[in-house]
């Protein structure tokens, strides 16, 4: 395995990692427009905290995949084409709630109904969706010595997947939520924090279930045992830090905490598939590897280059947009009519 390698399938998980931690507070206050809000101005007040920066959050998944097609080719075709429904469904959520903000916006008050209700289904569709396709990939699915995967429902539907998915939706919408208080005045602002208190109760029996779950579905522990148990610990110590900060009031805290168990949790599931990309449950043979799986030396070391010279300003741009809209977003309270 060549230094390069490596260092994009690190890219890679890093670039997930950014994406879970930006965008998953965007789907969990997508989420919130419906079910924490009391009225219209509470839902218009908790959208504009995400308004200006949800579609830059979305560049984070675009670049992994970009960076995966790259990189990666035998992996990103494997994975594409053997999961092209859960990914058409993916798109799906993202494309009617990338519209939801704008027709929202345009409509009558009395018609913004139907878009709050596509953009908190669609902010739900995609974090579960993408549970279901990450904890069926480290289960193992059936590919064979071609890497072409013939899959039944059952392989992507089953009980860890499902898990996978209400616990990747449930950190997006704690991590909302967490976000809402940090970003917003008035009564949404404490019943977000009522409401994530309540959550993390319940965050921490799907946590237990999903590292048994992993226990007895894959073979992390077996192979990286150390590194498997540490992350899990390392998740549950940033649901403790998060739960005992929104307890306190310390919203900074709360945020950063909940955004970085989603760090944690993909470094869980890249350190535990590595040297591997995709699991075969057919043939440990048939698994498709670090090794066999990236483009060539060259095509690695230009992409390498072009990482150096951009990623700093990338990170600069979105460093500055967070700066620039940094204050909270004020309630205004509804006028009741004679």
């Amino acid at each position: 395995m060549s230094g390069l390698q490596l260092l994009w399938f690190i890219l890679i998980a890093v670039l997930f990692s950014g994406f879970f931690f930006l965008e998953g507070f965007d789907f969990g206050v997508g989420m919130a427009v419906q079910s924490l809000t009391h009225n219209e101005n509470e839902k218009d007040q908790i959208v504009a905290t995400i308004g200006p920066v949800w579609d830059g959050n979305e560049v984070w998944l675009i670049t992994a995949g970009g960076a995966l097609f790259a990189s990666y080719p035998f992996w990103y075709a494997t994975l594409f084409s053997g999961y092209y429904l859960i990914l058409f469904t993916i798109l799906a959520g993202l494309i009617i709630r990338g519209v939801s903000f704008e027709f929202r916006k345009s409509v009558p008050t009395n018609q913004k109904q139907l878009w709050n209700w596509t953009l908190s289904i669609g902010s739900l569709i995609v974090p579960f969706f993408f549970g279901v396709m990450f904890i069926s990939m480290i289960q193992g699915m059936p590919i064979d010595a071609h890497g072409d995967m013939s899959a039944t429902f059952s392989d992507y539907i089953n009980l860890f997947s499902i898990v996978g998915g209400v616990a990747v939706t449930l950190l997006s919408y704690l991590h909302g939520l967490n976000y809402i208080a940090l970003k917003t005045t008035g009564p949404i602002r404490d019943r977000a924090k009522n409401y994530a208190k309540f959550l993390y109760g319940i965050l921490y029996l799907g946590l237990v279930a999903f590292a048994v779950l992993m226990y007895f579905k894959t073979d992390f522990f077996e192979l990286h045992f150390a590194t498997t148990l540490g992350l899990l610990i390392l998740i549950v110590v940033l649901t403790v830090v998060a739960n005992v900060a929104v307890m306190r009031d310390a919203e900074i805290t709360t945020f950063i905490a909940s955004g970085t168990t989603f760090v944690a949790l993909v470094a869980l599931i890249f350190t535990g598939m590595f040297p591997r990309v995709m699991i075969s449950s057919i043939s440990s043979k048939y698994d498709l590897l670090i090794t066999n799986s990236s483009s060539s030396p060259y095509t690695l070391k230009i992409m390498s280059y072009t990482a150096i010279a951009f990623l700093p300003l990338v990170l600069a741009y979105i460093a500055w947009t967070y700066y620039i809209f940094r204050k909270r977003v004020k309630h205004e309270p509804v006028l009741e009519t004679k």
